[in-house]
This record gives structure tokens, C-alpha cells and sequence, in this order.
């Protein structure tokens, strides 16, 4: 099978829940997060099928394209200029001679973490700005601690983001410890920032947001945060340096809603800690050494919605605790030693809407707990001993949208007793046995926009029961190696969608001739396909002028 279609089952550095594989530093191409930008361009008007962008808009296009004319934008009205910075930065268009036009131009937002090459001869024009800047972003770039001197006359900062910059050390920190203003700070993946340089925070009493995901070195530095009484969210993710005993530094933090301490040493006896923080509705343990056992401390948080335990020490002893968590939304408890045991006390949490249990021991009994939880929208049974029989339990839950059940034993059964949840809009069978009479039943789901179907069961005459699910925006049909050029042929219709993937089949270059209607495509794969990366570049530069992310590249 093509590697990038395959699909593992222990993600262990799966940041934020997308697959790993990206550079550490900071992505500015096609990644796992191709479908985002840092920011929003400004949206334009559309009278039938036809764009009319306004006259500024127009008009600023056109600057964008001869930038090279422009020496400054400084007699601009402040809220024209942001807008050309933003388009330039948007279309990758801002380098270090055209960001000198923007001098003294008062900008309030820089948000320059798209744009290559950024260094500290570019610290001079955002210092420029002076008080009138509020947001700064330099996430992936080359500054270093000498350059963040220059930020010291633009007193007004509330929003500083130096992710993946990994020249800032602990003398960084000190240079923006006077901006008192701040309300967000981001240091992610940073090497260089140490327990003692973590005191330069103790005067942000500002602090709304702090994020220090991936800094090694912060073990011991929390105690610098005792005074940031109106912090909200703190996400130490993946810093394997925190201890039970830096989680009695966060005990007085009672403005807490957001908790992320993934991937550390904190025990059930760290938890115990957090007992008063009254206002948390998120919190995300997964990788932590707790057990069943911290239910206890996680029963008297009365505002918890959102709980990771994902990849935590849990066993179906002590589970009864989660009955008293009558108010989450969320819960992830998967790869956890729990069984269908464990299911009985979810039975009471009513307000559950997403529920995780994949690469647990839960099997088709245990379902029945779940019956009349009505108002859950997703669930995730990857990996479990779910069986086709079982999926009937769950046939009454109406308000369920997307549903996981990437395992080889479910059948085409398994959909037939699933039909009648005609409100799904995601559905992954990657792995399971489905053949070209279980896509039978997916024309009950016409309001899918994500499904995959990757067992290696399908023939062309399967995917003609896929051709008229028109919301389709994501569909992977990797995998199943007797699909033809006539697949492609089918599914030129489905013209929404965005992603999508035939790796492992028996599509040739004469079938890309069928992708051309779908002009909104952006992420098409079909390794180990008779397609070449050239070929795909022809068809993104004719016809496919959104593509951009492919395989064969």
C-alpha cells in the first residue's frame, strides 16, 4: 500500500490532533493544515456565479502587483495600508524591500508568520509602527533576542506569537517582560527558553492566554505564573518537564477555563491540585500517568466540558467516577485498557456529544449504554471489537453526524443497520470490508461531506452509489486497487469537492481528463497510480487553479 495512504495506529507526536510528518518549523506551504490561513481575506460580492469585488478591493490588487512602484503607504489612511499589508502577505507577495514601504504607516496587526525570510533587519519597520501596533506575529522566522529590542517603544503589544523561532532564548523573554498590555504570548517549540527565564513572565499580569507547548526546558518555571490571576488558557503540551509539583503552582489560578498538560509527568496526585479551579472547561491530560483515580479531583470541577484522557493509564476499576461528570460534551478515552464495563457509567452524561473510544477493548455489547445518549453527534470506534451486529445499537441516535468505524470486521452489515442515521455528514470506513453492495446504503446519506471507504472491496459499480452524494467535500477511495479511469468519470460530477484521493488503484493519465469539472479540488493524491507529478502540474495549470497539495509531487 502507498505510504500516504496508509494509515497508523500510534500517533504519538500527533500535534494537535493532525498527522505528523510536518517540518518543526513553522509550515508555509501545503501541510496538514493546508485548508487555513492566518487570517481572512475580505470577502467580495457575488451576484449569481459571477465575483464583483469592490473598487478598493480592486485597487488594491493592483498595488499588489506592482508593489515594486511603491516606496511608502505612509499617507494612507491606517485601515487602507492594513489591507495592502494583509493582501501581500496573503499572496506571499511581501518581501523585505516592499515591507519597508509600510514605515511609520501605524499598523496595528503584523502578522508575519507566512512570509519567508523574516529576520531582524525587519525589526526595524514593525518598531515603526510605535503604540499604534497591538498584534505581532513572527512565527517561523529567523529573529533573534537582539531583535526583539527594537519592539520596546511599541508599548500597546497585546498579542506577541513567536512559535517555532528558535533563536529567542530566556534574554528574549526579558525584552518583552515590560509589556504589561500583553494578553497573548506563544512560544511554541522553543529549546532555548529555561526555568529561570520563565521569571520575565511573572510581570505579564495581563496574561489572558500563555502557550508553551514544546519548551523543554520550562520544568520548574511555573511557579513564575502564581501572580497572572487572569489567566484563562495555559497549554504546556508535550513538555515532558512538568511534575506533579509544578501543578501546585497553578492551584491560585482560578480565572483558568483552559488546562493543556499532554505528554507530561503529571500523576493523579498533580491533579489533586487543581481541585479549586471552578471556572475549567477544558482539560487535556492524554499521555499523563493518571488513572480512574483522578475522577475524584475531576468530579468537583462544576464547569468541565471538554476532557482528553487519551493514551492515559485507565482501566475499567474506578470508571464509576465518570458518572458524576454529568456535564461534559467532550470526552476522549481512547487507547485505554477499558472495556464494555467502563461504558455502563457514560449511559447518565446526556450532554455528551463527542465521544472517542477508539483502540479500546469495547465491544458490541457495551453499545447498549450509549442507546440513549441522544443528543451525541460524533463517536469514534476505530479499532475497537465493535461488530456489525452492534451497530444496531446505536441506530437510534438521531442527532449523530460523524461516525468512525475504521475496523476490519464491520461489513457491509454494519451499514445496512446504520442507514437510518440519514444525518451523518462524516463517515470513515478506511478499514472495513466493504464491497460494492454495502455503498447499496450510502445513497440513505445525502448529506455526507467527508467519507472513506478503503478496504479494497470497491469496483467502478460501487462508486456509482457514491456519484450523487452531492455535499461530498472529502472523499478517499485509496486502497481499492480494481477502481478504473470510469471511478474518475463517476465522480467528475461530485463538483464540491475539495479533497480527494484514488491512491492504489488503476487510474491512468487519460483518466485525469475526468477531474476538470471539479474546480474547488485542492488536495488530489494518487500514488501508485500509472500518473506522474507532471501530469497532475498539466492539469492543475489548465484546469485546476485551486490544487494545491498532490501526490505523485
Amino acid at each position: 500500500m502507498g505510504g500516504a495512504c496508509s494509515r497508523k495506529r500510534v500517533q504519538l507526536d500527533n500535534e494537535d490532533n493532525f498527522p505528523s510528518g510536518s517540518s518543526r518549523r513553522y509550515s508555509k506551504s501545503a501541510s496538514s493544515k493546508w485548508l487555513a490561513t492566518s487570517f481572512s481575506r475580505p470577502a467580495c460580492e457575488q451576484r449569481g456565479n459571477q465575483r464583483c469585488p469592490s473598487l478598493l478591493e480592486l485597487c488594491i490588487q493592483n498595488i499588489r502587483e506592482d508593489i515594486d512602484r511603491y516606496s511608502t503607504f505612509s499617507m494612507l489612511p491606517r485601515d487602507i495600508s492594513q489591507q495592502i499589508f494583509n493582501e501581500l502577505v496573503y499572496s506571499q507577495r511581501l518581501t523585505d524591500i516592499s515591507f519597508e514601504s509600510f514605515r511609520d504607516c501605524a499598523l496595528q496587526d503584523l502578522h508575519l508568520g507566512e512570509c519567508p525570510g523574516v529576520n531582524d533587519s525587519w525589526m526595524d519597520v514593525i518598531s515603526s509602527q510605535g503604540i499604534s501596533l497591538l498584534s505581532v506575529d513572527l512565527s517561523g522566522s529567523d529573529v533573534t533576542d537582539s531583535g526583539l529590542i527594537d519592539l520596546e517603544d511599541c508599548t500597546n503589544l497585546q498579542s506577541l506569537n513567536f512559535n517555532y523561532c528558535d533563536q529567542i532564548s530566556d534574554l528574549g523573554l526579558d525584552q518583552i517582560s515590560g509589556f504589561s498590555n500583553l494578553t497573548s504570548l506563544s512560544f511554541r517549540r522553543n529549546n532555548s527558553i529555561t526555568e529561570q527565564g520563565m521569571s520575565a513572565l511573572g510581570s505579564l499580569v495581563n496574561l489572558v492566554k500563555l502557550d508553551l507547548e514544546r519548551c523543554p526546558g520550562i520544568g520548574g518555571g511555573l511557579v513564575h505564573l502564581k501572580g497572572l490571576t487572569k489567566l484563562e488558557s495555559l497549554n504546556i503540551k508535550w513538555c515532558n518537564c512538568i511534575t506533579d509539583a509544578d501543578m501546585k503552582h497553578l492551584s491560585g489560578l482560578t480565572n483558568l477555563k483552559e488546562l493543556q498538560i499532554s505528554c507530561s509527568k503529571v500523576t493523579d496526585v498533580g491533579i489533586s491540585y487543581l481541585k479549586g479551579l471552578c471556572k475549567l472547561n477544558l482539560l487535556n491530560l492524554e499521555g499523563c500517568p493518571v488513572t480512574a483515580a483522578c475522577l475524584e479531583t475531576l468530579s468537583a470541577l462544576s464547569s468541565l466540558l471538554y476532557l482528553n484522557l487519551n493514551r492515559c493509564h485507565l482501566s475499567d476499576d474506578g470508571c464509576e467516577g465518570f458518572s458524576k461528570l454529568g456535564k461534559l460534551k467532550v470526552l476522549n478515552l481512547g487507547f485505554n485498557d477499558i472495556t464494555d464495563a467502563c461504558l455502563v457509567h457514560l449511559k447518565g452524561l446526556q450532554c455528551l456529544k463527542c465521544l472517542v473510544l477508539s483502540d479500546t477493548e469495547v465491544g458490541s455489547s457495551g453499545l447498549r449504554h450509549l442507546s440513549g445518549l441522544t443528543n451525541l453527534e460524533s463517536i469514534n470506534l476505530s479499532f475497537t471489537m465493535i461488530t456489525d451486529g452492534g451497530l444496531r445499537k446505536l441506530s437510534g441516535l438521531s442527532s449523530l453526524k460523524s461516525l468512525n468505524l475504521d475496523a476490519r470486521q464491520i461489513t457491509d452489515n454494519g451499514i445496512a443497520a446504520l442507514s437510518c442515521l440519514t444525518g451523518l455528514t462524516h463517515l470513515d470506513l478506511f478499514g472495513a470490508r466493504i464491497t460494492d453492495t454495502g455503498t447499496n446504503y450510502l445513497r440513505n446519506f445525502k448529506s455526507l461531506q467527508s467519507l472513506e471507504i478503503c478496504g479494497g472491496g470497491l469496483t467502478d459499480a460501487g462508486i456509482r452509489n457514491i456519484k450523487d452524494l452531492s455535499s461530498l467535500l472529502l472523499l478517499n477511495l485509496s486502497q481499492n486497487c480494481n477502481l478504473t479511469d470510469k471511478s474518475l468519470e463517476l465522480i467528475s460530477g461530485l463538483t464540491g469537492l475539495v479533497s480527494l484521493n484514488v491512491s492504489n488503484s488503476r487510474i491512468t493519465r487519460a483518466g485525469l481528463q475526468h477531474l476538470k469539472p471539479l474546480k474547488t479540488l485542492k488536495s488530489l493524491t494518487l500514488e501508485s497510480c500509472k500518473v506522474t507529478a507532471n501530469d497532475i502540474k498539466k492539469l492543475q495549470s489548465t484546469d485546476l487553479p485551486q490544487l494545491v497539495s498532490y501526490r505523485p509531487e
